[in-house]
């Protein structure tokens, strides 16, 4: 079981590459919705299978180290994919703005709160907003949290109702994926407000250092 999370993080991969073919080969909005459901299934279970079957700290494995970053390209692979989907297959005007959204969060967003494009808050540099401003940066990634949620409710929207399927069929999905939604905000409690534990980490530093110093 302590393998699990690789292999979803690994499937979201993989699944990310088919949707890439899938768009560039004009594939039909059917398989695109049900390989874009399967995958966002892995990026909503693979945290919390870290967090239930972690390794042993002694039985760890070498590339452990760079799960935090084949996370993060996993997620931003998959977010590419879907929303070039969108924009090339089905409404451009609506995937554009998306693909505006995720420049400017992941590009100046990242920036201003790791310190560095394509940042994480496992691997952030002291000048950034996460150690001059703990509670604001986690405010803000809540935030964007949030807001990926809903783009990713409008390119599945938009992706099933691109498809042949019977309206029956489309309504079906829209209720099972709001259970699931519902299901993930309530179980995945800790995973929706955890950034990270480097990132506690780095709180728990900067909230001694200020009792310290107001102690002086």
């Amino acid at each position: 079981m302590r393998y699990l999370a690789d292999i979803l993080t690994l499937s979201r991969l993989l699944l990310a590459i088919v949707l890439l073919f899938i768009t560039g080969l004009n594939g039909s909005p059917e398989a695109a919705f049900i390989v874009f459901i399967v995958a966002e299934l892995t990026d909503i279970f693979d945290g919390t299978c870290a967090y239930k079957w972690p390794f042993p700290k002694e039985k760890t494995p070498k590339y452990r180290k760079y799960a935090a970053k084949f996370d993060m390209f996993s997620d931003g692979l998959l977010a590419a994919a879907q929303v070039l989907y969108l924009a090339i297959r089905i409404n451009p005007i609506i995937g554009s703005l998306i693909i505006v959204y995720y420049l400017v969060t992941s590009g100046i967003g990242d920036l201003i709160i790791y310190g560095k494009i394509l940042g994480h808050p496992d691997n952030c540099t002291k000048s950034s907003l996460i150690y001059k401003n703990f509670s604001l940066a986690k405010k803000i990634i809540l935030i964007r949290r949030h807001l990926y949620t809903i783009c990713l409710g409008i390119i599945s929207i938009l992706i099933l109702f691109a498809t042949s399927w019977p309206d029956l069929v489309k309504y079906g999905f829209i209720i099972l994926g709001c259970v699931i939604f519902v299901f993930a905000w309530i179980y995945l409690n800790q995973r929706r407000h955890n950034i990270s534990r480097d990132a506690l980490e780095i709180e728990k530093k900067l909230t001694k250092k200020s009792q310290r110093q107001s102690r002086k």
